[in-house]
């Protein structure tokens, strides 16, 4: 495979610098605690454009809910519908997964809140993810 960037861990702020707003700054969108770089779709997640809601940050409900709601614009997933959980499975392998590269992972998925590492942290053991094909 061709070389690639290492692979980063982003905190909420490093994150929202990538939200598209900066001409010539990659765009970042992070869905299930995964970093992916969207500036190929740039006319979908660039400044101004349909989606730019939901770049520079973790919107995986937003994603589930097909909501650019700024209060669905976050990493959590409490009290989403089967369905909406299946939905989002969907779009996070077959359009996320699919189409952009993986440049990072939130820090939230790694990290307790106090910053300190989550020593219970394993990737194959989250909710609705699976790491087989991630590296």
């Amino acid at each position: 495979p061709p070389a690639e960037a290492p692979v980063r861990l982003f905190t909420e702020p490093e994150l929202a610098r990538y939200d598209g707003q900066q001409e010539g700054q990659p765009i970042y969108l992070a869905v299930k605690g995964v970093v992916f770089d969207v500036t190929s779709g740039k006319k979908f997640y660039g400044k101004g454009a349909p989606y730019n809601a939901l770049v520079g940050k973790d919107s995986t409900r937003g994603v589930a809910k097909m909501s650019l709601d700024p209060a669905d614009l976050t990493h959590d997933t409490t009290g989403l519908t089967e369905e909406e959980l299946k939905s989002l499975d969907d779009i996070f392998n077959n359009v996320y997964k699919a189409k952009y590269p993986i440049v990072g992972y939130t820090s939230r998925r790694i990290l307790n809140e106090d910053g300190s590492p989550n020593l219970d942290f394993k990737p194959e053991d989250q909710p609705h993810f699976s790491i087989k094909d991630e590296f």
